[in-house]
């Protein structure tokens, strides 16, 4: 494995943590993933077969929180590379991963859990409005922090938005009515969970 990056990720179980994860172990770098101690003793079925395919494929588990300075330190002290996959109620506190990894002084990379739109560049109205300006407010942190970091921007999640027809509220494509923004010829990009997490 000489030449591999050790990569961190932190959300791996969630929505689009398990693609990054698939990704990582794909190309070969040796995965690690924080996770809490209720996420493996205590998992949801999906969740369980989620860990034993993961652990199956070599990844390595680490107990901790995010919100647990020293099991933060503890893990970073032995990756390369971070990646965080929270999801959006957690966004605000990813800052908490950034005095560890200035403690820690190795990370060579950092990719904050910013899969979506360029939240400096877009024009959003609530509810992702409210998000977006989480997310800037970090990117600012970050930018600040000394940390090396990258984000990756890559528009729309296919599996997520397609599915409903980008109808949010919608679990299957809707029979009744459809929402079309403005005259309905606005082109939209969107990109499969796992093309994006090959991108890292």
């Amino acid at each position: 494995m000489a030449g591999k990056s050790k990569i961190l990720i932190i959300g791996g179980t969630g929505y689009m943590g398990k693609f990054i994860v698939e990704a990582s172990i794909s190309a070969g770098h040796p995965t690690f993933l924080l996770v809490r101690e209720s996420t493996l003793s205590n998992p949801t079925p999906h969740k369980s077969d989620l860990i034993q395919t993961f652990t199956n494929s070599g990844v390595t588990f680490i107990l901790g929180d995010l919100y647990d300075h020293e099991s933060l330190v503890k893990v970073i002290k032995q990756v390369d590379v971070v990646i965080s996959t929270v999801g959006s109620t957690q966004v605000n506190d990813q800052h908490k991963l950034l005095p560890a990894m200035k403690e820690t002084g190795n990370v060579k990379r950092f990719f904050l859990s910013e899969f979506g739109s360029d939240v400096d560049r877009g024009h959003p109205v609530e509810p992702a409005k409210s998000i977006f300006g989480q997310k800037v407010q970090f990117r600012r942190l970050v930018e600040a922090s000394g940390v090396p970091y990258t984000y990756v921007v890559s528009n729309c999640f296919a599996g997520l938005f397609v599915r409903a027809l980008a109808q949010l509220d919608a679990t299957s494509p809707p029979r009744d009515k459809v929402v079309i923004l403005a005259d309905g010829n606005t082109k939209a990009v969107f990109n499969t969970e796992e093309d994006i997490a090959t991108i890292l």
